[in-house]
């Protein structure tokens, strides 16, 4: 993450943002995203039907000790702090996600916030309406455990085409 002299966001409003409106260095802090047992139980059951994330009392004799959210899940809750946080953003979607990772487990009543950081700008040669932005993203537990990772790239149409 950058240097302590980098202005963070926390929260700002944004009105709608551009390829040209986002600047490598910046760094954004939101979200605020309870993770409730109930919750994880019924994604687990759905998508990652694995005993440490459906059964609390089998979760026990896990090497976790308990229930932990899905790695999925995670991503997803992130997804969701993310497009909460850039409501506005010109985006054309993603071509994908680098270096995603996992550090801790996810346990029930754990609130999560993220961290953004653009890395980088580029403006497409041969779509000259567009360029990506790239995003390095963290979420942490409210005693600041890093329990998420991952690096993005965002497809963003430019405010003026071929500028």
């Amino acid at each position: 993450m950058p240097a302590s002299d980098t202005v963070v966001h926390r929260d700002a409003p944004f009105a709608i943002r551009w390829v040209e409106d986002f600047v490598p260095g910046d760094l954004f802090e939101y979200g605020a995203y309870p993770m409730e047992e109930d919750d994880i139980i019924a994604f687990a059951k759905r998508y990652d039907p694995q005993e440490f994330h459906t059964n609390p009392a089998a979760a026990k004799a896990t090497p976790y000790g308990g229930l932990i959210a899905s790695g999925l899940q995670t991503s997803s809750v992130f997804m969701r702090l993310l497009i909460d946080a850039f409501p506005n953003v010109a985006s054309l979607g993603s071509p994908g996600w680098d270096e995603l990772r996992w550090p801790a487990p996810v346990r029930p009543g754990t609130v999560l916030s993220a961290r953004t950081e653009i890395v980088e700008r580029r403006f497409s040669k041969s779509r000259p309406d567009r360029g990506i932005v790239t995003g390095r993203h963290e979420m942490k537990t409210q005693d600041g455990t890093r329990v998420f990772s991952v690096q993005n790239y965002w497809f963003v149409l430019r405010r003026e085409p071929g500028a």
